[in-house]
């Protein structure tokens, strides 16, 4: 089965300061194969994109609430009258503050969350199938569970 793929063009802003911006293209990417991660690229002029991946539950709160620590924080806000996420990214390159529009992040959220439902991510990776046989007994275990090797027997004497 092929994995379901929503993507999402959209320009955001990196905030400067509070009056000026540069814009930064970018695509935000979710794939039903890696449920739990969404993931952005920003074309900045390079050669490569930057590409960013973190959990999305992580933007899906952020978009109502603020949220995260350390390497990525999201929030929403107002600016000039209209529904932002911010997104502040850290790395030992430095940080960085985006200013991504409320709407478009929320609609691409919307897409993702029809493809994979919160709380079926896992599901989605075969987990269970694959514990599963790596803990069932095949016939090439049998001696071993059937007791202690024989070097392992403690005889009289040592």
């Amino acid at each position: 089965m092929h994995p379901t793929v929503v993507e999402r063009e959209l320009e955001l802003r990196l905030v400067l300061s509070p009056e000026r911006g540069i814009p930064v293209p970018a695509r935000l990417t979710y794939r039903s194969d890696d449920p739990f991660a969404v993931h952005v690229a920003f074309h900045i002029d390079s050669e490569r994109p930057v590409d960013w991946t973190f959990a999305r539950d992580l933007l899906v709160e952020g978009v109502f609430r603020p949220c995260g620590h350390g390497d990525v924080r999201v929030w929403p806000t107002k600016v000039n009258g209209r529904g932002v996420v911010l997104m502040a990214l850290s790395s030992p390159d430095g940080d960085a503050l985006l200013e991504a529009p409320a709407a478009q992040v929320s609609s691409w959220l919307e897409r993702t969350l029809r493809v994979v439902p919160p709380g079926t991510e896992g599901r989605r990776l075969g987990l269970d199938g694959a514990l599963a046989d790596l803990l069932t007994p095949t016939p090439t275990d049998e001696p071993w569970l059937l007791g202690p090797c024989p070097s392992d027997e403690v005889t009289d004497g040592e």
